[in-house]
Order: structure tokens, then C-alpha cells, then sequence
């Protein structure tokens, strides 16, 4: 099986969005240009650095331009700097 490792100082997290409809409780669809869209992450892996203060599975907040996104098996991840996560 293929895996993705980040290297130099990197991180990679799984930013696979949920792509099911959101109801209220009244049963209205609400569309995805309506909803909030807080851009939270799962961190898959890290580059090999110690002393860290995130860890893998952990749920990180990103920023929406920050990092190269990588399709890969169906889902999309993104490599990002750990500067930002520290």
C-alpha cells in the first residue's frame, strides 16, 4: 500500500469535506453556499520532528489558502507547514 509522509518540517491532514445535506429540525435542506465553513482538519501524519504540541489524530483549525492539496485514494489531503500548528 502507498502512504504520503510529510518531510521538512510538515504536516499532512485529511481535509476530506462531508459532503452529506445538512437539515434543520423543520426538515429545510440548507445548501452548502449557506453553511459555515470552519476549515478543521484530522492530522494523518507528521514529519519526524520531536517536541511537538499536536499529534496524530488530532483535529486542527487551517487556513483556507495555507498548504498544497493532494488528491490521493478518494480522499483529499493537504500538506501544510507545522509553523502553523505549534
Amino acid at each position: 500500500m502507498k502512504e504520503l509522509q510529510p518531510i521538512n518540517q510538515n504536516v499532512l491532514l485529511d481535509i476530506t469535506e462531508d459532503k452529506s445535506e445538512q437539515k434543520t429540525a423543520s426538515g429545510i435542506i440548507i445548501p452548502d453556499t449557506a453553511k459555515e465553513k470552519n476549515k478543521f482538519a484530522k492530522v494523518v501524519a507528521i514529519s519526524n520532528i520531536e517536541n511537538l504540541e499536536i499529534s496524530v489524530g488530532e483535529t486542527v483549525l487551517y487556513k483556507q489558502y495555507s498548504g498544497s492539496e493532494v488528491k490521493f485514494e478518494g480522499k483529499t489531503y493537504l500538506f501544510d507547514s507545522l509553523r502553523f500548528y505549534f
